[in-house]
């Protein structure tokens, strides 16, 4: 898939919300990390985080399904937050590469908690949590695309995104540290990119 047609594409199709609805979203979205850092995943409900948030548990189930939808977003925002990578014609595709997918995965590394809440609601089995997962992917396919350029290996792409996905997945259940998922990404981006070095 080239990055224009990955552009193309809508990532955040959402409802028009009004400033004030947008803030409600914001205060809940930032409820939800407090909540989580406080009490840990498995305690997090949206009730809770209304709450916190100072909304009504009925509002606050207008805007999110499950625990799941509402740690799934809090994800979404943190990573499109990130500025993505220059694109540098002097480093190398795997270099740029690695850059691009660290931005992905290590966007909450340095929060155990949120990030324990993540590889749990990420995974989940719900509409809206699909779709969030979808427009995820989607962004971190353009970028990934962008930082390689429209002339590269759809299969090498795929292939990187797999590899990452399944780092984070090894992390999650605590067979990999989250410092070692950049040395791993790069060297598979080495390999994928046909920059091996032996």
């Amino acid at each position: 898939m080239s990055s224009t047609s990955v552009q193309q594409l809508d990532l955040a199709p959402r409802r028009h919300l009004s400033a004030r609805q947008s803030q409600t979203l914001d205060r809940l979205v930032q409820a939800a990390v407090e909540e989580v850092a406080a009490t840990g995943y498995s305690s997090l409900t949206v009730r809770n985080v209304a709450k916190r948030a100072g909304v009504a548990s009925g509002t606050a189930y207008t805007y999110f399904a499950s625990k799941e939808h509402l740690v799934s977003e809090v994800y979404l925002r943190r990573f499109t937050a990130q500025a993505e990578p220059a694109f540098d014609p002097n480093r190398s595709p795997a270099e740029r590469a690695t850059d691009a997918l660290l931005a992905f995965a290590l966007t909450v590394s340095d929060e155990t908690e949120l990030a324990a809440a993540v590889t749990v609601a990420m995974l989940a089995d719900n509409p809206e949590v699909r779709d969030l997962r979808v427009q995820i992917g989607l962004e971190v396919r353009r970028r990934l695309t962008n930082a390689l350029g429209d002339d590269v290996d759809p299969i090498a792409v795929r292939t990187l995104e797999l590899a990452t996905a399944g780092a984070l997945l090894q992390v999650g259940t605590g067979h990999l540290a989250y410092g070692d998922v950049a040395p791993i990404l790069r060297e598979t981006a080495d390999l994928v990119l046909g920059e091996t070095r032996r």
